[in-house]
């Protein structure tokens, strides 16, 4: 990758500690040369300077502020490059602020590669008229809105029926989102270069139960049932978009834009970093870093 010239900084608005470490990337980065900016709050200047020349972007705290930095930053392809200050911190690439500077000089020479990963373009439209749209690198929940019970939501792929989901929510996610919420539902891992949309219900009741996987290219469409006259709401990469009434209909596609994420690490590190987290007391008893394979028989014998 070419060099980072112009590099802008987001602390995270509700951590005060990230912005002391804002600040001292800024003056290392300014020291080597390096044009910044930073922010602790997204505004029209930032999206300017992104606009103009920002070749990266880092951003100080957990997993949200990832999803949030790279959700801004995807309308302009640029990197999103998160240093860790949250509580799983799965998708930032520097584990603590301690670990920064290790990284400065090979970010400087380049010495990195960018992970694409997909969005999801979501439109709620009433009476064939659009209400509200977002956008999401992990998930599009429709769930139960301020109500007890379920919610029967009607799903279709493609444009064609598929089933009535009677559950507490429905969560549709990307492969970013295949280890968030999907995974605590018991959704299945999917690795991030996929390109696939994920269906999983959350506390189906007497309805279809599993999870299913869209081919690539795939369209969902859920349409709140009046049967059971709830309101629900939709929230996308946990924040609330808007509430929904019977008959609204909610149409979710593969984003036109992609998440870029800067990569130090090799290009395998996604299994081992999930199953370091997943199973953190299970010891490591392969001894070599890659699994040495016996040579090949070239007799027929067995």
């Amino acid at each position: 990758m070419n060099p980072p010239e112009h590099i802008g900084v987001v602390a995270h608005a509700r951590r005060a500690q990230s912005i002391p470490v804002a600040e001292r990337i800024v003056q290392t980065l300014n020291q080597r040369g390096i044009k910044t900016w930073m922010t602790i709050r997204w505004d029209n200047a930032q999206h300017q300077e992104m606009e103009q020349s920002t070749d990266l972007v880092i951003a100080i705290g957990g997993d949200g502020a990832m999803l949030r930095a790279a959700r801004t930053c995807a309308p302009y392809q640029i990197p999103v490059l998160g240093v860790n200050m949250g509580y799983v911190g799965f998708l930032p690439e520097i584990s603590s602020p301690n670990q920064w500077e290790r990284h400065l000089d090979q970010l400087l020479r380049g010495a990195f590669w960018v992970e694409r990963r997909m969005t999801l373009d979501v439109t709620i439209t009433r009476n064939h008229v659009a209400i509200a749209a977002g956008s999401a690198l992990n998930d599009i929940v429709i769930n139960r809105n301020r109500t007890v019970g379920t919610v029967l939501l009607q799903t279709y792929i493609d444009g064609y029926w598929a089933t009535t989901y009677h559950a507490d929510a429905l969560i549709v996610a990307t492969p970013t989102g295949s280890t968030a919420y999907a995974l605590a539902a018991g959704g299945p891992i999917l690795p991030p270069e996929l390109h696939n949309i994920l269906i999983i219900p959350v506390a189906p009741h007497l309805s279809m139960d599993r999870p299913i996987i869209l081919s690539e290219g795939s369209t969902v469409q859920v349409v709140l049932s009046s049967e059971r006259g709830h309101d629900a709401g939709v929230v996308t990469d946990g924040s609330a978009l808007t509430d929904i009434q019977p008959g609204d209909r909610v149409s979710i596609r593969a984003g036109k834009d992609y998440g870029l994420f800067v990569r130090m690490r090799d290009r395998n590190y996604f299994y081992r970093s999930l199953l370091d987290r997943l199973e953190p007391r299970v010891p490591n008893r392969a001894t070599p870093d890659k699994l040495q394979l016996p040579p090949e028989n070239d007799s027929n014998e067995l």
